[in-house]
């Protein structure tokens, strides 16, 4: 008799709670869940192949494990990565949306006369990825240049027929080939693509004749030799290509531009998701695994608190905005 009397007043409460929550106007699922409860996805604003890709599956793969819940990789490619990065900043701040930007999107912001969304004012910055230099790199079968001086002798000697590629306008390599061509007294013709991908069949088809890409999409065709590493973009040479000089040291005073990627939410997430995320993103790439792969790729693992990362993106946005005004690229 006891046991059927403590069976019912068990039942009841049950119902009384559940009652409470329906008056409440809130769900069961809802009210009990922890973040994270499903998959996550990470929007990365090119095509898959290209170093943002390569990082975020590298990222991806070790994060869903110390998460406990699939973590996706999707690709929102188009107008210089900032399609992505709109499509993030509308999403809903519950941290189960995140964008893999870049220094693009600092670029982007100067670039661009009109964005749908501000990068500093509509994003929350969880941590660094990694810093990735650019190389100049030139078609091996095509072109005979095999240094910079050589490369400026040839387009001084058929200007206007030589063309770069770059990942979109308003991209770090789409701004490296127009401070190239202000310091070298040249003039090419830019190609935009989409992404890395489709930038390097056309090179290595010959439909282009050079790039200033991150190391890690042509790395495989530089040792392959069938692209011709002439110089990086960065002050430092790259420990992936050591002997490859920088463009300062060819004679190219002031360049020092790489390629920094890191993770990015909807302004409004809570504090406590982008805490979390941070501390599993962190734990993720200072790894040693994780810093293996990045050597192989070329890269250099960051990591690093919010408010770092919070920091670099304003000091390189005014960086950006001089540099975009000196070369005078603007863009629709």
């Amino acid at each position: 008799m006891n046991h059927v009397a403590s069976s019912l007043r068990r039942r009841t409460l049950i119902a009384a709670i559940a009652a409470s929550i329906g008056v409440l106007g809130i769900s069961a699922p809802a009210f009990a869940q922890p973040w994270p409860a499903k998959p996550i996805t990470l929007i990365v604003p090119f095509p898959a192949g290209g170093t943002t890709d390569v990082l975020a599956r590298a990222l991806a793969e070790k994060l869903q494990q110390s998460l406990g819940q699939p973590v996706i990789v999707e690709s929102r490619p188009g107008a210089g990565a900032t399609l992505g990065a709109d499509y993030v900043a509308k999403a809903k701040p519950d941290g189960y949306t995140l964008l893999i930007g870049a220094v693009h999107h600092t670029i982007a912001s100067s670039v661009y006369k009109k964005l749908p969304y501000d990068f500093q004012r509509d994003f929350i910055p969880i941590t660094g990825i990694a810093l990735v230099p650019n190389v100049l790199v030139v078609n091996a079968s095509a072109t005979p240049a095999k240094s910079v001086p050589e490369l400026v002798a040839a387009l001084k000697a058929h200007p206007g027929q030589w063309s770069y590629g770059s990942n979109g306008n308003g991209t770090a390599q789409h701004l490296i080939g127009t401070q190239f061509q202000n310091a070298t007294g040249t003039t090419l013709l830019h190609v935009p693509y989409k992404g890395s991908g489709p930038l390097a069949t056309d090179l290595l088809g010959g439909q282009i004749q050079m790039s200033f890409d991150t190391v890690t999409p042509v790395l495989p065709h530089i040792k392959a030799g069938k692209l011709r590493a002439l110089a990086v973009t960065t002050a430092k040479r790259s420990s992936a290509l050591p002997d490859v000089p920088t463009l300062e040291e060819m004679g190219l005073k002031g360049f020092d531009i790489g390629t920094w990627f890191g993770v990015l939410a909807p302004v409004a997430t809570p504090k406590d998701i982008v805490t979390r995320l941070n501390a599993e993103m962190v734990k993720v790439i200072q790894a040693p695994e994780f810093r293996q792969r990045m050597q192989e790729i070329g890269a250099e693992p960051t990591g690093g608190s919010s408010e770092q990362l919070a920091a670099q993106i304003r000091q390189e946005t005014g960086k950006f905005a001089r540099l975009v005004k000196e070369a005078n690229v603007q863009i629709e």
